[in-house]
């Protein structure tokens, strides 16, 4: 039995919903063929030249990555080009090239939760929560008869789904009642009458894209010419999605007590790992965002967190937070931040297929972090 490269991207699709992404990015198969084997995997922050020749001496059939190779536009991918070697290479080698990047970071578990779980903390929910999937909730009157062919032609429909869970309804029984017209054809009754049916009410919840398909299916499995329905637009309440997490320590430290747990929780880089605000202030609750997180510094405050930790933090923006009362700020680098997720990514992966024979994972020795020199 051997894996297949479209059986391996099922399963990091699962785990990384590419709906997640955001609009402007690129995710997903960069090059390689869904048919081929792909038994060994290679996980790494960035598609570097250093990062291929290390996958490819290791004999991997598939290279994940976090960064995505071609995020811009191009024109070309020939092998003139930096970018356009690297995809010949693999191409030519047999090794695939696939990239999960703010699908990763918004999934739950994601980007953010490989950092906090690093950094020893609990999570408690993301900082900047995804909004919840558009819910309608459905609630159709049916004849007691027939409320079992209705439910699950609204199941069929793709109604009843919460969670994990399929086939989810609550149903209730009543009395409706209803008076034909004199050019109404009712399935019960006559014109003129005034009708009185023993129903159930049956309640489901579906997602709103789906309101045509679930409409189609209750008006052909109800037995009445005018169906009674009503259809509620449910409230966004968020959901366990979204950029970044907020955690807990089991005890509260210093500043500079948590910054050393920061350094020594993450692979050493010249970037190193400074903090802004008083070493003093205790930190017990803590924000975290795995890459570039200052756009979510207004997110961290709001939180009312003891301290916020992400990377590529500039001078102003961390200087005019703090002024504002903001919690205190840990920075560290880019490729240090995001590079939990590689095991995380390799986990996924291994509890779907560790005892396929001739299955194998690495995770990239080689650092990425492009800052080469330091003098502190």
């Amino acid at each position: 039995m051997s894996v297949v490269l479209s059986e391996v991207i099922s399963v990091l699709e699962e785990a990384y919903p590419p709906s997640l992404a955001e609009s402007w990015d690129s995710v997903g198969l960069v090059c390689g063929d869904p048919a081929d084997a792909a038994t060994r995997v290679m996980f790494a922050v960035d598609a570097t030249a250093p990062v291929v020749d290390e996958a490819l001496a290791w004999g991997a059939q598939l290279l994940v990555v976090h960064h995505p190779l071609l995020l811009r536009g191009v024109d070309t991918v020939g092998a003139h080009t930096p970018k356009g070697a690297l995809l010949h290479r693999l191409i030519r080698s047999g090794c695939a090239l696939y990239s999960a990047h703010t699908n990763a970071d918004a999934a739950d578990p994601g980007v953010s939760d490989a950092l906090a779980h690093a950094l020893g903390l609990t999570v408690t929910g993301p900082l900047d929560p995804a909004p919840s999937a558009p819910l309608d909730k459905w609630v159709v009157m049916v004849p007691l008869a027939d409320t079992g062919v209705v439910r699950d032609a609204l199941f069929a429909a793709g109604a009843g789904e919460v969670g994990d869970y399929r086939d989810c309804s609550w149903t209730v029984a009543g009395t409706g009642q209803f008076l034909p017209g004199d050019a109404a054809n009712p399935t019960l009754g006559e014109p003129g009458r005034l009708e009185e049916v023993a129903e159930n009410r049956v309640e489901v919840v579906a997602r709103r894209s789906l309101r045509r398909r679930v409409l189609a299916a209750l008006r052909a499995a109800h037995p009445y010419e005018e169906p009674a329905f009503d259809v509620f637009e449910l409230a966004d309440t968020g959901s366990a999605r979204g950029i970044g997490r907020i955690g807990e320590l089991d005890q509260p430290e210093s500043l500079r007590e948590f910054t050393t747990r920061v350094r020594r929780a993450l692979p050493e880089t010249v970037w190193g790992v400074r903090a802004a605000g008083d070493p003093d202030t205790p930190v017990r609750t803590v924000a975290v965002c795995g890459g570039s997180g200052d756009s979510l510094l207004g997110a961290a405050r709001a939180a009312g967190v003891d301290a916020y930790v992400t990377a590529d933090l500039r001078h102003h923006p961390a200087d005019e937070h703090l002024r504002g009362g903001g919690p205190v700020l840990v920075d560290v680098a880019h490729w240090a931040s995001e590079f939990p997720w590689c095991a995380q990514a390799r986990g996924v992966l291994e509890a779907r297929f560790a005892t396929v024979p001739g299955w194998a994972t690495a995770i990239s020795a080689v650092r990425t972090d492009p800052w080469t020199v330091g003098c502190g």
